[in-house]
């Protein structure tokens, strides 16, 4: 599983809505991870330029295009982000990798 971080910020009009006939949407971001065979960790909305954010475990990649792609497509966002999150314990593997592909790259200019 990959874990995935979900920022957006929703259009004024969906604030109307959800103003006008307030819901709980923990359950509809759970079924869309379930859905795609992941699983919802958090929702949090918050102050500043964006509104919330969403991490999922999904299985990969495609999965967390897919839920990007589909609540993008209702119109209902003004803005989504989504970002792959590494834990810090996979981090060293990370930075080994990095050290040994370093040593094939040349700066602009050199």
């Amino acid at each position: 599983m990959s874990k995935f971080a979900v920022f957006f910020s929703y259009k004024p009009e969906t604030w109307d809505r959800m103003i006008m006939k307030p819901t709980d949407r923990t359950a509809a971001v759970r079924g869309l991870a379930e859905k795609l065979g992941g699983q919802l960790e958090s929702l949090y909305f918050m102050f500043g330029d964006r509104d919330g954010f969403v991490v999922v475990d999904v299985p990969d990649t495609t999965d967390a295009a897919a839920i990007s792609i589909a609540v993008a497509s209702t119109g209902a966002f003004s803005h989504m982000e989504t970002r792959q999150l590494i834990a810090p314990a996979d981090l060293p593997a990370v930075l080994e990798k990095a050290a040994s592909a370093r040593e094939s790259y040349r700066r602009p200019g050199d």
